[in-house]
This record gives C-alpha cells, sequence and structure tokens, in this order.
C-alpha cells in the first residue's frame, strides 16, 4: 500500500531514549515497518548502545544514534540540529526522557513538527506542573496502547480526553498462527507428553515470573513442564527461586527468542501473571493468535481482551494460590481449554490485525500533523 495524491506520503521519527527490550520496543518497530511498506519516511533517534539500535538495522529501518539515554542540553541540542536537517511532519516519542528532550528541542527550531506522546504503560503519570506540560503545550496528541491507560490520563491526570487516542498494538496475523503441536515439539527438543505452560516476557519483577513459579510448585505435578522464554534482570533471582522451589525437572529458562510463534504453539496454556506497567501485552496477543487459552490479571489494559471464562481466565495480581487454581482447571478441563482456545483465536482474528493499528496511527498522525498547535 502507497499513498495517494489526498493523503501524500509522511515523514516520521521516533525517538526512544530507552535502553531495555520489550514490547514497547517491539511495537515501536513493528509501527515503522509498517509504515514504510506504506511509502512513508520513517527514521529512529536512540542511544546507540540502545537494543532497539541494532534492531533496527537489522529491520533495514533508518536509525541514528544519539546520546538521550539521560536528560541534558547535549541530547536535546542533537536532537534539535536533526531536526533542523531533517524537517518532519511528526515526532512520536516513547519514553520519558526522549519526551523531555524532544519536547524542548523543539522550541528551539522555527518550524517544528507536531509531536504525538505515546504511552505504553499503565504506571501511573505525576500530577505536577511540569509533567502537565509535556503532555498538554509538550505535545499536540497523546496515543495509549490501551483504552484503561487512555482513562487513566483523563481521570487521574484531568488531560484533554479530545487529545488522547487509544490504540492498541497490532499484530502479523500471518505469522502468528496455531500450529502442530507434536511437531513443534519435537523440532524444540521438548517432552511430547508433558503439558506445558508457558511466559513470554521479559525477566522484570512487575511480569509476575515469580508468582507463576510459586503456582507451578503449588500444583505439585509431575506431568507438567513450564517454559519461559525471555531474558532480563530477574534471571539470576529467577533461577534461585526454581533451585530452592525445587523445580529444576519441571522448568525451562530458554531466553530470548528472534521467534516466538514455536515457543507459543508448543504450549498448552499460556500464563502472564503481570501486577503492573502494563497496556495490552503483545505476549498474550500472539498466545491467543496462536491458539493457545491464557491465564493473566486485570492489570492495565488486559481487560480489553480477555473476558473471563470467554477468552481467557483472570487471577488477581500477586495471588499464586488462585492462580495455581486457574491453571489446575484449565490443566484437567480440556473441554475449558478447548473453548477457550476457540474464543481467543476468533477474537484475536477480529482485532489484533496489523492493519486496524496502522490505519488507526496513520489518521491520528496525518490529524496532530494539520491540525492547529
Amino acid at each position: 500500500m502507497t499513498s495517494d495524491t489526498h493523503n501524500p506520503p509522511l515523514r516520521i521519527v521516533h525517538t526512544e531514549s530507552s535502553l531495555g527490550w520489550g514490547g514497547q520496543e517491539i511495537r515501536t518497530l513493528t509501527e515503522a515497518a509498517g509504515m514504510v511498506q506504506r511509502g512513508h519516511q520513517v527514521s529512529l533517534l536512540c542511544p546507540p548502545e540502545a537494543r532497539i539500535f541494532a534492531a533496527a538495522q537489522a529491520r533495514n529501518i533508518p536509525v541514528q544514534g544519539m546520546r538521550i539515554g539521560r536528560k541534558g542540553v547535549r541530547g536535546m541540542m542533537e536532537i534539535a540540529r536533526w531536526l533542523r536537517r531533517n524537517p518532519v511532519d511528526v515526532a512520536i516519542t516513547h519514553s520519558s526522557i526522549d519526551s523531555w528532550l524532544t519536547a524542548t528541542a523543539c522550541r528551539l527550531i522555527s518550524q517544528p513538527p507536531a509531536v504525538i506522546r505515546m504511552r505504553h504503560i499503565s504506571a501511573p503519570v505525576p500530577r505536577n506542573l511540569a509533567t502537565r506540560w509535556l503532555y498538554t503545550r509538550g505535545c499536540r496528541h497523546i496515543v495509549t496502547t490501551g483504552e484503561a491507560l487512555r482513562l487513566q490520563l483523563i481521570q487521574h491526570n484531568h488531560f484533554p480526553a479530545a487529545r488522547i487516542t487509544s490504540i492498541p498494538t497490532g499484530i502479523d496475523l500471518k505469522q502468528f498462527v496455531p500450529g502442530n503441536q507434536g511437531q513443534v515439539r519435537q523440532t524444540l527438543g521438548l517432552a511430547p507428553d508433558r503439558l506445558v505452560i508457558g511466559i513470554v516476557a521479559t525477566l522484570r519483577n512487575w511480569k509476575g515470573h515469580a508468582h507463576l513459579l510459586e503456582a507451578v510448585a503449588a500444583l505439585n505435578r509431575t506431568d507438567l513442564h513450564l517454559l519461559i522464554v525471555g531474558d532480563g534482570p530477574q534471571r539470576a533471582n529467577l533461577e534461585k527461586q526454581i533451585q530452592a522451589l525445587q523445580l529444576e525437572p519441571y522448568v525451562s529458562l530458554v531466553g530470548n527468542q528472534e521467534n516466538v510463534v514455536p515457543w507459543l504453539q508448543a504450549c498448552d496454556i499460556f500464563a502472564l501473571p503481570s501486577y503492573a506497567n502494563e497496556g495490552v501485552p503483545q505476549s498474550l496477543m500472539q498466545a491467543m493468535a496462536c491458539g493457545v487459552p491464557v491465564v493473566s490479571t486485570p492489570v492495565g489494559s488486559i481487560e480489553e481482551i480477555i473476558q473471563p471464562e470467554v477468552t481467557g481466565l483472570l487471577v488477581p495480581p500477586k495471588d499464586p494460590v488462585l492462580l495455581a487454581s486457574a491453571l489446575d482447571s484449565l490443566l484437567n478441563n480440556a473441554d475449558l481449554r478447548s473453548t477457550l482456545r476457540l474464543n481467543a483465536l476468533r477474537f484475536a482474528r477480529q482485532h489484533f490485525s496489523l492493519s486496524l493499528m496502522l490505519d488507526r496511527m496513520e489518521s491520528v498522525i496525518r490529524h496532530a500533523t494539520f491540525m492547529n498547535p
């Protein structure tokens, strides 16, 4: 798809100060690549040591390394110089630091782009004058990755509702599809006769890996295998917990995987017991699109895709006992697993398409670009 004469190609730059890796960075690159395919001009500004820098290069997305990993005049001036030399229609900011640097850099140039502030997580936004400036005068529009995040900014921070749009992340529904579980497990070296519970998430506290391990230990079943896909700062702590709970024969920590599809297809159940900082998690969407029944928590915007007992199961956060109970109900009820699987798959195909996300983002960008500051 390319832009026509009524909708000329857009010039878009994304900024990202985070050095980490997770759903936020994957969403940014997925969206950037999709916009490039639609004929738009897209660039990324980020620290050269950030993982997203190399990932952008691997995806042939133009990327410029900048010293924007922390607040400071130098980073602000680098962004301002780049914007003067590379005029764009819109700058889309993703983390706190790059949002501040970009908003202030735009005050230093004569023809600044429209700024869109992305909000990926549900952590509360401070209520002070400086932050209010950033989210109102410092940008033209705010895009959240879920409706609950949008309502939080309206109700908690009292930001204007008309300037905030919820656009959940889209996924490639041609890539994330159900697979032949037996063949996939054979390829991955997983036992064919185990009931596999999977989680795909960066190893951070709030993703709830520790609670999931406690729940698996409480189940005390020798026919289970827990598959942990991802890496991060909690790996050493989780390894110690696995040893303490004597779960070594029943847990695999397989690290980051470039292609998570087969790992999802290998699962009987997908669990994401997060307790904070969620929008609509991509891993939940991906699991549902792969036809895997899901168990999660009502955190962030997760309830927007999981209808209890219909498209998945929800348990309170930080509650290993109820998490174990939900997992046990699924493990012992193949009919329930099948029902949740089919409902989740149907919902995913109706609501999770990548093209829908790109259509909505393109509309918001055009509106922000041509509206009055």
